[in-house]
């Protein structure tokens, strides 16, 4: 099932009828028996015709008080492209050490108020001059560290920064408008299939000028295992959002200009769209 955050309140969807639900967003997402709750709530309440509408019209960034936070250098292709991007500065045997270490790189990404949902517009960054979307698996997990559902990231990322030197990381990364989540979150009963796959497709003036895809078997570690790292630590009274590390790295040439239109899909989750402002 696929749980929307609106202006109107939060929209379940499954197979194909749509609920609606009055509730605060916070509390109702960190709840470790979210699956339960919510097919409770559909067996007892009536679909709305209009869901569809709803979502088209009102659809917001699906966070509330929660952090975000990613993880780093966790496939092969990001191992190899951070050492391409840093190796001017020195920088390249960092991420080739992280990337075989036990502890992996986890850092603060954003609150909310820097993060747009499905059709909003994402920045780069007016002191940079290589710029990429990274296309993320992402993770919402409660406050107790159970991860409950999972949902599309665009971990927003100026490579000319970081590249330049690895402790410019935070200003690669977090600034206004750096990150996208959305459409929705998608919740199942079991773990999520690991033969899904992730897709980047960015397009520019009506051309496509860069797609890819992987699957997210080829991830080094585990989804427990980033999770568990990210709360070493740290406390999240409303839960958290956990994006966890792309694979989909475009080649040296490429850098994002505005207007240009991100699609990121993750199978049975949905389609994450943006525009670059």
């Amino acid at each position: 099932m696929k749980i929307y955050k609106t202006k109107s309140g939060i929209v379940i969807e499954k197979n194909n009828q749509f609920f609606l639900l009055k509730d605060d967003w916070d509390s109702f997402i960190n709840d470790d028996n979210l699956f339960q709750k919510v097919e409770k709530f559909m067996q007892s309440s009536t679909p709305i015709e209009n869901g569809n509408k709803i979502i088209e019209e009102e659809i917001v960034a699906p966070v509330g008080s929660q952090e975000l936070w990613a993880c780093g250098v966790t496939y092969l292709r990001s191992k190899e492209g951070r050492q391409e991007e840093s190796k001017g500065a020195g920088g390249g045997d960092f991420y080739a050490k992280v990337y075989e270490a036990k502890r992996p790189e986890v850092f603060f990404k954003s609150t909310s108020h820097r993060i747009v949902g499905h059709n909003g517009k994402v920045r780069i960054r007016k002191d940079s001059t290589w710029d990429v979307p990274e296309p993320e698996l992402t993770l919402v997990v409660t406050s107790s560290r159970k991860i409950v559902g999972y949902t599309i990231g665009n971990d927003m990322s100026s490579r000319s920064i970081e590249g330049e030197n690895p402790l410019y990381l935070p200003q690669a990364k977090t600034y206004d408008g750096c990150a996208s989540i959305g459409p929705c979150i998608y919740v199942t009963e079991q773990p999520l299939n690991k033969d899904i796959k992730i897709y980047l497709e960015i397009n520019r003036k009506n051309v496509t000028v860069f797609q890819g895809n992987i699957g997210i078997n080829q991830m080094k570690r585990t989804l427990e295992e980033l999770v568990s790292f990210v709360f070493r630590e740290c406390s999240f009274p409303n839960g958290c959002f956990i994006m966890t590390g792309t694979g989909i790295v475009p080649g040296n040439d490429f850098t994002l200009q505005s207007g240009d239109e991100i699609k990121i899909s993750i199978d049975d989750i949905g389609t994450l769209i943006n525009k670059v402002g």
